[in-house]
């Protein structure tokens, strides 16, 4: 009589794959579904001010996940945080998202509902942002990060590398050129403006799709870089976790919270013109933002994590070792 039959672990590249059709499974049903709405619903605000200070309440939708994950879950396992790593991850990526609000928010966001926040200005370029929004980023990485790390060393910590520093080390250097990733991010980029040129509606057809090739670049740049290196230490399964808490976090915020009540909305020119019109006309690029975030957020920890745990200096680690040549054998 056969016992049971063992499969093993499927290869970092077939796990990844098995990640993008889950995420095609949802997102083929749900896109045809949100179409089939032709006239959406319009929202009608009897008050001035609907939500008062909803968008700085709402900041909890990821302050509290922070508090539990890193005041109670990780201390009651007593689980080892790879501290160097985690802080190094957020003084990469955190920057990023303030450079989202610092520069460009004067090109693609609208805050029109003071009353949703504190009332705080803080500094950006061409006109100030509320305070709310470079807490959204900084809570909203911390987030990620903390999420994926709890689930890859505790929940899901079987599909870990079982010997991390072990196979860190035999890794040559962390730099390799991913050409697949690169010619992606050129498809979406060129999708997107070929999109709005040619099939969104005439008002929208101005301007360029800045905002979607900004969330491009930042999802696919890291990739470009390490993920011949990254996908081999990735827990996919911890990241397809994290990305699903996080879309369903999003959705919940944008559609129906944000937008509807006009926390922040989007200047029409810098999107690619593809709106979710069951979700009060949500752009395209909100779907796409925290799938950007947390698909860079594990690639960039994990060869941060890798550098570090190589114990060489981080020229050797990006570059590989150089031999010293060999000095010739006196006669």
């Amino acid at each position: 009589m056969r016992g049971p039959r063992s499969h093993g672990l499927p290869s970092p590249g077939v796990c990844a794959g098995i990640v993008i059709a889950m995420l095609a499974m949802i997102v083929i049903p749900a896109t045809i579904a949100l179409r089939t709405v032709q006239v959406p619903a319009v929202l009608i605000q009897v008050n001035q001010n609907p939500t008062p200070h909803g968008y700085t309440f709402s900041l909890l939708l990821f302050i509290v996940p922070i508090a539990v994950i890193a005041g109670w879950f990780l201390p009651s396992e007593g689980l080892h945080i790879p501290q160097r790593a985690f802080w190094w991850t957020l003084a990469i990526l955190i920057p990023l998202g303030f450079l989202l609000d610092f520069v460009f928010a004067q090109w693609f966001f609208d805050y029109p509902n003071v009353g949703a926040t504190l009332g705080i200005l803080a500094p950006a370029f061409g006109r100030p942002v509320p305070i709310e929004e470079y807490v959204f980023y900084l809570t909203g990485f911390l987030a990620v990060l903390l999420l994926y790390v709890w689930l890859g060393e505790f929940w899901l910590a079987a599909y870990n590398v079982l010997d991390y520093p072990g196979e860190a080390r035999k890794v040559r250097r962390l730099l390799h050129f991913h050409p697949t990733s690169l010619i992606l991010a050129a498809v979406l980029i060129g999708a997107a403006w070929f999109y709005k040129k040619h099939f969104a509606a005439p008002e929208n057809q101005g301007g360029f799709p800045g905002y979607f090739t900004f969330l491009v670049a930042g999802a696919l740049l890291p990739a470009v870089s390490f993920f011949p290196v990254a996908r081999r230490f990735i827990n996919w399964r911890a990241l397809s976790l994290t990305l699903f808490f996080m879309l369903l976090v999003s959705m919940l915020w944008e559609a129906t919270l944000a937008v509807p009540y006009n926390w922040w909305n989007f200047q029409q020119r810098q999107m690619t013109g593809l709106f979710i019109g069951a979700w009060s006309r949500l752009p395209i690029e909100e779907v796409c933002v925290w799938i950007a975030v947390t698909y860079a957020t594990a690639i960039v920890f994990e060869v941060v994590k890798v550098g570090l745990a190589s114990e060489r200096s981080l020229r050797e680690a990006l570059l590989g070792t150089t031999e010293p040549e060999k000095a010739p054998t006196q006669v």
